[in-house]
């Protein structure tokens, strides 16, 4: 009945109105209007009240109307008709929508997944499920959307294909076009989405490389599973919330199994976070949400998608380099990369000069063209900000240099892009480039040269942490560890719509690109193999799967290292570093249904009416839970002097009969008990509950403010579950 008010109200409201559109300041309405996001309590007209009750001119005004994700519409409305929509019975809230911004040969084999062997075998390559992917776009004509193998897609699809030139097939099941301010195809001219695409499920394509280098078969994560695209980003990697709305709406009625969006934002509220908002009604209906984690690090508190019913994705290297290593006069070598090599660059010890040595101008660190006096036939190192590897190389090639070394930034550390440059060059880390310019300072004659490796796989530091992969703690949620996880996301070579070398469209094309946009379609693709291999799990239960199997060190048998080559922490590496083999078999589940999310949700101090925004119905906020009494694969608590003590409950997934025992590893500082200690399963699908009691030590030096970190883990005769966890001491 109040909604009934509502739109008879606003039906009044808007008829009295619409003199004032139709008179002379209708076009200083239109000029002083923009897109607002509403939503409005339950309706099972909601359509037909959008397009007979609220304007005159519908098709230019109503952008969308959501129905899966939540109750609402999107259109473009003016000062004025805000203000009288907030009066109404039935409505629930208004705002402006957002707008965010977008965030392989090999990586599939790093994850220990090998063509007719193990859990790709297993998982039968994914097949079955449906990914969709909120992004850019797509370029079908690419060989690694060949439908080749692959079967029919579900009877359940009901997505549509909205290419003018091309039909979908098999593999690229559907493909739909959502930017608003266009009436377009969800062609990709940018290449994002075509390159999240192939990772999360391209199917293989030998011959794959980039400029010669990383040449081998490309694959997907998931390389038998569908795909379908939403496009909501522009060229730019611009991407409107009412956009990803309308897809995500789209995505559930069309029938996906499986949502990969590299998108972020600012962190909000989750009942003001659309993205938040999407991916709970998604959940609830079975769909697995994989989300970017966000590209600001290395900074704390950095994150974007933060919501326990996302699975938050941080971003990794491989242990591929396209190498090619600085040789000093002393002897020395530093390892850096180019997607650039040259067959005739000569191993000949050259002069090197460094401009900004004896120069305080910031054009001289960066290689101005200014600065470039004397370079002839030398090498030359310069300071990497400020444009791209092309547009910086170029003024150096056009001085006479004989090559170019970039140095990374400080805040890079060691994660070293492979570029593509216009003459001989690399790129190495900031702590070696410091020693090189202490070397070109030390002689009066400094010389180098640029050895020309090509390819090589094995790097013992990976995988670590990229230096832009955000970090942790959520702010939203500090009561969840975030991000959840780890994932290949640096120097990643997947599909691409153009040719690198020419930017024209040819049937093999492949882009080394780096980001969290490219972790979290690798973690889509997992998900979509465990979806494959699990059909019955939840989401949460495959979340729990990769979180409790992932793994803590690197393939030197080191703990894994962030930028620095330093132990990474908690907050950059989540649970850890994706294990999809060993997500296949973890023996325990941590479950979480959408009803359990209502009292963590009233626990973070949400209204009635913000949690009901949530869960699209009625709510009371009755009964709340601290965020860390929620049912999740991980800790995350402030402990102060007051003892602590949280309940999980773990299902069965492994043998019927089976016993598991606790080990803990606690933070310093903070005493951990357990009860019980052993757990004695004698079904499968069989649910304990136990209880986790966290005290600060009485001997604890550890001063306040201060987080420490430390596991627990529940292991058996054959598997070993792993809960991460972080304290921050009050």
């Amino acid at each position: 009945m109040a909604l009934m008010a509502f739109l008879i109200t606003l039906l009044f409201v808007v008829s009295s109105h619409l003199s004032f559109i139709l008179a002379a300041d209708h076009l200083s309405q239109q000029s002083n209007s923009e897109i607002y996001i509403v939503r409005v309590e339950s309706s099972d007209n909601l359509h037909d009240y959008h397009q007979y009750s609220l304007f005159s001119d519908v098709s230019s005004r109503v952008i969308y109307s959501y129905r899966n994700i939540f109750n609402g519409f999107a259109a473009r409305l003016s000062p004025d008709e805000v203000k009288g929509l907030e009066t109404k019975d039935g409505f629930i809230s208004i705002r402006p929508q957002r707008v965010l911004r977008v965030q392989t040969t090999h990586s599939a084999s790093f994850l220990g997944l090998h063509q007719n062997l193990g859990f790709w075998n297993t998982s039968n390559y994914g097949e079955g499920v449906i990914i969709g992917l909120l992004d850019t776009g797509i370029y079908p004509e690419h060989p690694s959307f060949d439908d080749e193998g692959m079967p029919p897609p579900p009877a359940k699809w009901k997505g549509k294909c909205e290419f003018n030139f091309t039909a979908c097939n098999n593999k690229l099941i559907g493909a739909r076009d959502f930017l608003s301010v266009e009436d377009g195809t969800p062609l990709d001219e940018n290449g994002h989405g075509t390159h999240t695409s192939s990772t999360a499920a391209g199917n293989f394509v030998d011959g794959a490389n980039v400029f010669g280098n990383a040449n081998g078969t490309a694959a997907g994560i998931a390389p038998r599973a569908h795909l379908a695209m939403y496009r909501v980003c522009n060229p730019s990697g611009l991407c409107s919330e009412s956009d990803m709305l309308a897809a995500m709406d789209a995505a559930i009625e069309d029938g996906v199994d499986v949502i990969s969006i590299s998108i972020g934002g600012l962190s909000t509220p989750f009942w003001d976070d659309n993205v938040a908002l999407g991916a709970f009604s998604s959940m609830a209906k079975g769909i697995f949400v994989s989300c970017s984690a966000g590209n600001e690090g290395p900074g704390n508190a950095t994150l974007s998608n933060e919501a326990p019913w996302i699975l938050t994705v941080g971003a990794s290297t491989i242990d591929r380099q396209i190498k090619a290593t600085v040789a000093l006069g002393n002897g020395v070598e530093y390892d850096g990369e180019s997607t650039s090599q040259p067959n005739d660059f000569p191993p000949t010890l050259l002069p090197i000069v460094y401009p900004a040595l004896n120069s305080t101008y910031y054009g001289a660190f960066a290689c101005s063209p200014e600065s470039l006096t004397n370079v002839e036939g030398k090498l030359v190192l310069c300071g990497a900000g400020g444009a791209t590897a092309i547009a910086k190389g170029q003024p150096v090639k056009d001085a006479g240099a004989a090559g170019m070394i970039l140095m990374n930034e400080d805040i890079e550390g060691y994660t070293i892009p492979a570029h593509d440059y216009v003459l001989p060059a690399t790129r190495i880390s900031y702590a070696d480039a410091q020693d090189l310019i202490a070397y070109i300072n030390s002689t009066s004659t400094p010389m180098a040269s640029i050895l020309f490796k090509g390819t090589v796989i094995g790097n013992k530091h990976a995988p670590s942490v990229a230096f832009f992969s955000s970090r942790g703690p959520s702010r939203t949620s500090p009561g969840i560890l975030k991000p959840d996880i780890i994932g290949p996301g640096f120097n990643i070579l997947a599909a691409w719509p153009t040719s690198i070398e020419n930017n024209t469209h040819t049937n093999l094309t492949f882009n080394m690109i780096s980001g969290t946009s490219m972790a979290c379609p690798h973690l889509a693709g997992v998900a979509a193999l465990l979806k494959s291999a699990h059909p019955d799990w939840s989401p949460a239960a495959i979340k729990s799967a990769i979180m409790t199997t992932a793994g803590l060190v690197n393939l030197g048998n080191n703990p894994i290292e962030d930028e620095r080559h330093l132990p990474a922490n908690i907050f950059a590496i989540g649970a850890g570093h994706v294990n999809p083999s060993r997500a296949n078999d973890p023996g325990l589940i941590y479950d979480i249904q959408p009803h359990d999310y209502v009292p963590y949700l009233c626990g973070l101090n949400y209204t009635d009416q913000q949690v009901s925004a949530i869960l699209q119905k009625k709510v009371n906020c009755t009964i709340s839970i601290p965020e860390a009494e929620l049912n999740y694969p991980s800790f995350s608590i402030k402990l102060g002097s007051e003892t602590q003590e949280y309940t999980r409950a773990v299902t069965n997934v492994g043998e019927a009969s089976s016993t598991y025992t606790v080990e803990i590893s606690p933070p310093e500082g903070v005493e951990i008990t357990v009860s019980p200690t052993s757990l004695h399963f004698s079904e499968v699908k069989e649910r304990i509950t136990y209880q986790v009691t966290f005290k600060r030590s009485a001997s604890s030096t550890v001063s306040n403010a201060n987080f420490v970190q430390g596991y627990l883990k529940w292991s058996s005769d054959k598997h070993s579950v792993q809960n991460p966890i972080v304290v921050i001491l009050e």
